[in-house]
């Protein structure tokens, strides 16, 4: 695990934020050279992207698909034209019920990348689904926990020998400072929502620093998009408010376009220079950073195993 030694909380102790750059740290111990996506030829690769219906998902689908590759994307709502290589898998992933499903019924075997990119900003008054879970939670984090424990195991397993280490990339905010509160995870004791989101932005990044422990075969690695004009904020600005139109027309003229980032993140996924590699963390340009100091191993696993708890409880 890649996790920089740290003063991550005790039990007893209330979690605090660590002081960090919101772009995160950059790690120079790991050198990329991906080769350019106008040269990238994918036709050999299948991609399975977990979101991959709207926003950033739907952007590093149709860029992977354009360069060859064969593509599933899993959603609520298939917002493309069918396609040779380009495959839709129906789910509501607010409901683990939902995403145990799919993480058991995807031909996981054959993917050589999955891709997770499910995800909201908690709303301003809580919302919960009908399994009891905090939406944002639900969505953004602990589903992916729910389809890793089935899809996992088989990630890759029918390839030939001679194939790379089947990856999984999990999409939020690695390295920017947030450790969550494993004793709250369901933000129940006293609603904020991003301190809510700060636990889903905890959780994946634990989710990837721990995954060599809980998911051993494929390599792990994080992935933080920044800023980036998406419908992520809707949920928490209101959706087609004036607030929401205002700060999405400043963050598209600002920011990168998905396109733009899509175009970025695709060579990033099938890069030779990860092989061998697990628990790397990317930032919005496909640049390394460090991962958030204090989340160091006990802590990654105490939060883990809450998640666990959490998911075990929306199951039954």
């Amino acid at each position: 695990m890649n996790a920089a030694k740290g003063s991550a909380p005790s039990d007893s102790e209330t979690p605090r934020k660590q002081k960090t750059p919101k772009k995160g740290v950059p790690d120079p111990s790991v050198i990329m050279r991906p080769i350019p996506v106008e040269r990238l030829d994918l036709s050999s690769k299948k991609l399975a992207v977990i979101g991959g219906t709207n926003g950033l998902g739907r952007a590093i689908a149709r860029q992977a698909l354009a360069r060859g590759a064969d593509v599933t994307v899993v959603g609520r709502t298939f917002r493309d034209d069918q396609a040779a290589r380009l495959t839709f898998v129906a789910a509501d992933l607010s409901l683990m019920s939902e995403a145990v499903r799919v993480g058991l019924e995807l031909p996981a075997e054959s993917f050589d990348v999955v891709l997770f990119t499910t995800g909201i900003i908690a709303a301003k008054t809580r919302e919960e689904t009908r399994e009891l879970v905090e939406r944002d939670m639900a969505i953004s984090y602990l589903s992916r926990l729910a389809v890793l424990q089935g899809l996992s195991p088989r990630l890759g397993s029918a390839r030939g020998e001679e194939t790379p280490r089947p990856r999984v990339f999990v999409m939020g905010s690695p390295g920017v400072g947030e450790i969550g509160n494993p004793a709250d995870l369901n933000s129940e004791k006293n609603y904020k929502s991003l301190v809510a989101h700060a636990n889903t932005i905890a959780g994946n990044e634990a989710l990837v620093l721990g995954a060599e422990n809980r998911f051993p075969g494929p390599a792990f690695f994080g992935l933080g998009p920044y800023l980036i004009k998406t419908g992520i904020r809707s949920n928490f600005l209101g959706d087609g408010s004036t607030t929401h139109k205002l700060v999405e027309t400043v963050i598209g003229i600002s920011m990168q376009s998905p396109e733009t980032y899509a175009k970025r993140m695709v060579p990033l996924l099938f890069a030779p220079e990860l092989e061998g590699r697990t628990g790397l963390m990317f930032g919005h340009k496909a640049q390394p950073i460090l991962p958030t100091r204090g989340l160091d191993r006990n802590y990654v696993d105490r939060y883990l195993s809450a998640s666990e708890v959490l998911l075990h409880h929306a199951l039954n």
